[in-house]
């Protein structure tokens, strides 16, 4: 089974780390999402925060963290998921995250909220502290 590969911002303030809800739901997720045909993870991550957090990334800025491989979440037993990690700074220094198409709401988050999150969630908001990045 082929894992599903995505790209995740991790976008900190104030060491709390930016995780948004889609509409109806309460699963914490970073933004971002698949590739599509044609883009490279650096294309994937820049139009997904785009259209979930209305930001635009900088691509002079992005720098990638690293890869979570676990379990997909709502996927079959033994699906993975392989989300690559990116930090990335706006084009605009004073540009505020808002929830835009399927997001319904905007968190900042701590490691305390891991019980919020599915398995990658839980293991970004793990690498996140090692990188002494949030509490």
């Amino acid at each position: 089974m082929d894992p599903i590969v995505v790209s995740a911002l991790v976008l900190v303030r104030d060491r709390r780390l930016l995780m948004v809800t889609a509409r109806g739901r309460d699963v914490l997720y970073l933004p971002g999402g698949k590739q599509e045909a044609g883009e490279t993870g650096e294309d994937a991550l820049v139009r997904e925060t785009r259209e979930e957090v209305g930001l635009e990334l900088d691509r002079s800025s992005l720098r990638e963290l690293g890869t979570v491989r676990t379990q997909a979440h709502g996927e079959p037993e033994g699906r993975e998921v392989h989300m690559r990690l990116w930090s990335a700074t706006p084009t605009d220094d004073g540009a505020e995250p808002s929830p835009s198409g399927e997001i319904g709401a905007l968190h900042w988050v701590t490691s305390a909220d891991a019980h919020r999150c599915p398995p990658a969630g839980v293991e970004t908001l793990r690498v996140a502290v090692e990188l002494g990045l949030v509490d």
